[in-house]
């Protein structure tokens, strides 16, 4: 292919995208760039299929200490595990980029973007959505394409919308929001804000769905320069007799699916599943069909609990639509640790401690992002034995390290500067039970922990998780979702704030229908819901 360089101003930045010079044996590889930050983003699809019931996508993102003209710390010298930024990066990139894959497609893709440039002017982390889009539509990739993202800032001085701000506009704005998809639907947000309300942040959003449309035109003019040759990429395609030989026992697994346990009700699924590949299927036919039977299998779960609530507006464990699990709340829950709180939701149950140090004891950080350290730090936990699993015990996994960063988020707007308060702060939420919502019990325990440890936080903070089931026209938006309803839905949406507003929030979307009006239903909800555990927190600790 030869080199193909496609230059655009969008919004007051200029940005580039450039192919056929750099790693031409990858599948499709480009080089983006905002400013004089360039990142090389490259696409692998395998030329073998898989016989999983997921789609395995791999993405990586990779940050070189020589794009900022510094020599790693440390005795080795050298790029080793990923910073705790460096592995939200690759989740932000994952996120928007999973749900454009053709359903079927079993073939392993490996995404991987590594920093060349970072000025220090403009971050590297959005435009790695625009460059992978691009890097898996040159390789005609079986992906709904283009795709970009985003992040809004908002000038808290004249109220005006910034799209990709620089470091410094970052510094003077009441609002980061980051937003990913396609020109026709959104399929990732994230957001931290000081306090902003419900209207101020779907008018970000909406102003956000523009821009992403904006980028993915001067994305496609790109594309169309490079003359691609199209691909017919095998699509696994299972045989119609397993979906035949499955649906019928709908009405059983229905049965199976309303128990309030999550244990018991999950005993009971997999028991149903198990005798419907004993009866239906030969020894042959499980061994050849492994893959396709447990897909099917799954599918039949979903679309009973599905039609559970779309046709009766019943939850799995009785609930309504709106309804909040029953709390439990327990401030001051360990001896001696400086501050500590037990928050449960249903059968999520977090515990969360707070520690106070000198601000010497600060976070310093080793990254490519002109922050030198923070003061204030959460992490979160999720051992197995919280879900009743075994399993290997270590470093932090990515979900652990997301879920931990969205509870950060959510509490650094109403924390005391250091003037008014000179400490370290550090709390850590181990999960001990889960059923849906842990990072939004781990922001609500952490609340309880602070307070408990006398921090003077200026308000407050509760969390809620929102879920969608949207078939055709019907809509039904769920408050305080459970795992069940997070893995067979259509939206994971984690909305956290003050009585005033909203501090940080986190949305996946699986629904490519997914308008502005249903995520004004969904946040307007999700209110009620906050302030309702709100109030719930404020009688065990004033």
């Amino acid at each position: 292919m030869k080199k193909i360089v496609e230059s655009f101003e969008l919004y007051g930045k200029q940005y580039r995208l450039e192919t056929g010079e750099l790693a031409k044996q990858a599948t499709g590889a480009v080089v983006v760039t905002q400013g004089d930050t360039t990142v090389l983003v490259t696409a692998v699809i395998s030329n073998q299929e898989k016989d999983y019931d997921f789609f395995p996508l791999t993405v990586d993102f990779i940050e070189k200490m020589y794009a900022v003209g510094r020599i790693p710390g440390g005795y080795l010298k050298r790029e080793a595990r990923p910073s705790d930024k460096g592995t939200l990066t690759a989740r932000m990139v994952d996120r928007p980029i999973r749900p454009g894959f053709v359903d079927g497609f079993k073939r392993e893709v490996h995404i991987v973007c590594t920093t060349l440039v970072v000025d220090s002017v403009n971050p590297p982390d959005t435009i790695c959505v625009m460059g992978a889009s691009a890097a898996l539509m040159l390789g005609a990739a079986p992906f709904d394409g283009p795709a970009a993202c985003v992040r809004i800032g908002r000038d808290v001085e004249t109220g005006e919308f910034i799209v990709n701000p620089t470091f410094e506009e970052s510094e003077n704005s009441d609002l980061e929001l980051t937003i990913a998809g396609t020109a026709d639907y959104i399929s990732m947000v994230e957001a931290g804000a000081d306090e902003i309300s419900e209207e101020d942040m779907l008018a970000a959003m909406t102003f956000g769905q523009e821009a992403i449309a904006a980028f993915c035109e001067a994305q496609q003019r790109f594309l169309d320069r490079a003359n691609i040759e199209p691909v017919e990429w095998p699509v696994h395609v299972a045989d119609p007799a397993i979906a035949e030989r499955v649906a019928p026992f709908m009405a059983e697994m229905s049965a199976a699916l309303r128990d309030a346990d999550k244990l018991s009700r999950m005993g009971k699924v997999e028991e149903l599943k198990a005798r419907i590949k004993e009866e239906q299927f030969s020894d042959e036919e499980r061994a050849a069909w492994k893959g396709d039977i447990a897909a099917e299998l799954k599918k039949l779960e979903k679309k009973a609990m599905r039609a559970m609530v779309i046709e009766t507006g019943e939850r799995a464990d009785g609930r309504r639509p709106e309804d909040i699990r029953p709390l439990y709340i327990v401030p001051g829950y360990l001896p001696r640790v400086h501050g500590s709180g037990l928050f449960q939701r249903g059968q999520t149950q977090a515990l969360s401690v707070c520690t106070l140090g000198m601000l010497n004891e600060w976070q310093r950080l080793d990254t490519i992002d002109p922050a030198e350290g923070k003061r204030y730090m959460h992490q979160y936990n999720f051992p197995p034995y919280c879900t009743g699993e075994t399993g290997r015990m270590g470093a932090p996994k990515r979900r652990e390290i997301g879920h931990g960063a969205l509870a950060e988020r959510a509490l650094i707007p109403v924390l005391p500067d250091t003037d008014e308060f000179p400490y370290a702060i550090r709390v850590v939420s181990e999960v001990l039970e889960s059923n849906g919502s842990s990072s939004m019990a781990s922001t609500c325990g952490s609340t309880l922990a602070l307070m408990d440890a006398g921090v003077p936080i200026k308000a407050p903070v509760s969390g809620i998780a929102m879920g969608l089931i949207k078939e055709g026209d019907d809509v039904v938006i769920l408050s305080d979702i459970q795992g069940i309803e997070d893995f067979l839905g259509d939206m994971d949406f984690k909305v956290c704030g003050t009585e005033i507003g909203i501090t940080s929030l986190q949305m996946d979307n699986k629904a490519k229908g997914l308008s502005v009006d249903i995520l004004a239903r969904a946040l307007a909800q999700a209110k009620d819901g906050r302030a309702f555990i709100l109030s719930a927190m404020l009688d065990e600790i004033a």
